[in-house]
């Protein structure tokens, strides 16, 4: 009883710490998908463009799409003549950050290791781009993204999504004429609302779940794994430490917002930061769900460089990270469980309120649409 105790009292102290810088992540995600035009993306990053690899990367370091999300959207943009190298620096970069997860990573690891996360994710892109650009060259053939789409994903009142999955939307061209896609004659506050919608309803539906068993494995993390069980490890080599991080993360669907409090856990038990690293790297952008799908969009050979590039890139920055921190002498301190510091308790508490309200809705709608088909 006391350990259940443990975990909930852990659990809500990661959930206050975070909510605030969650809200705050959540809205700009929505000012991004209000005010960027969707088309931009494929007017920078078609096949043939110079410095695509590099648009891709940085125009996915922002967007706050999860691993399986951003699969419609990669598909998109492939259909519309983007190339493979510039289709994997999206694939790599979207979901290895965004906004969100900036957002997030500031308020349980630290101003360092938010700026740190972004630029790795950028760097694991172009990196994993190039790789895909030298050793399996787009040939000279049309790419049917209309044909991947069909095979692979549904279309459900209007949106993409995949079988058994629920709305994921495909930002870029929508086959499905999904009705997320907005009219230029909007006006900014319709952009707005729309934006809103996207974020605090369409996009925490997606990531509400993930989100909550990332939280909560945090606090099993905090209560059960403890400094001396990790010291051991890492006592022997950091390198088998970052291996055991890749052998957690590869085949974990786990979203950029929701592998922050796993990180922060993992840290609070003595793991360095590059092994913390390694994790919010590898973990968001590569799943057993995915992999086939992307297979399919990228070919075979991409598909295995693209999870070779992110493996490498992990852990040559994990060493890096570790080498920086080690070399400065700054040291990282995640969370502490003091919620009377930082922002102050009130504020944690009404934004934990607000937070829990939005995460819970989609819960609360599934249910409401299970009891209206008996």
């Amino acid at each position: 009883m006391e350990i259940i105790y443990e975990i909930i009292k852990s659990f809500v102290w990661f959930l206050m710490e975070a909510s605030f810088f969650m809200l705050l992540g959540l809205f700009f995600a929505g000012i991004l998908k209000a005010f960027l035009p969707d088309d931009l993306v494929r007017k920078h990053i078609g096949a043939g463009r110079k410095g695509g690899i590099f648009k891709a990367s940085a125009f996915g370091v922002p967007v706050p799409l999860c691993s399986c999300g951003v699969v419609p959207a990669a598909a998109g943009i492939r259909k519309q003549g983007a190339g493979k190298g510039p289709v994997v620096s999206f694939l790599v970069s979207t979901p290895e950050t965004g906004v969100d997860s900036i957002a997030i990573t500031w308020a349980l690891l630290g101003p360092v290791m938010a700026v740190i996360r972004p630029v790795s994710a950028f760097l694991t892109a172009v990196f994993t781009g190039t790789l895909v650009n030298i050793f399996d060259k787009d040939e000279n053939q049309e790419f049917s993204g209309s044909q991947i789409l069909s095979e692979k994903w549904e279309c459900s009142s209007g949106c993409c999504t995949t079988p058994g999955d629920t709305n994921i939307i495909l930002p870029m061209e929508n086959d499905c004429g999904c009705s997320d896609v907005q009219s230029s004659d909007d006006s900014n506050y319709i952009k707005f609302k729309k934006g809103m919608h996207f974020s605090f309803v369409d996009l925490v539906e997606d990531i509400a779940g993930w989100f909550i068993v990332g939280v909560l494995f945090a606090a099993v993390i905090a209560v059960f794994v403890t400094p001396e069980m990790v010291n051991a490890v890492s006592s022997k080599s950091p390198l088998l430490v970052m291996l055991l991080m890749l052998l957690i993360s590869v085949p974990l669907y786990v979203c950029a917002t929701s592998s922050t409090p796993i990180a922060a856990a993992f840290l609070m038990t003595g793991i360095s930061p590059g092994a913390a690293l390694v994790f919010l790297l590898a973990g968001p952008a590569t799943n057993a769900a995915s992999f086939s799908v992307i297979s399919s969009i990228i070919g075979k050979k991409s598909a295995f460089i693209y999870l070779a590039g992110i493996v490498l890139s992990s852990l040559v920055l994990g060493l890096g990270t570790d080498y920086i921190f080690s070399a400065t002498g700054y040291e990282l301190s995640p969370v502490t469980g003091e919620t009377e510091e930082g922002l102050g308790f009130f504020v944690q508490i009404v934004s934990t309120v607000i937070l829990s309200v939005f995460l819970i809705y989609p819960f609360f709608k599934k249910v409401v649409n299970i009891k209206r088909s008996f």
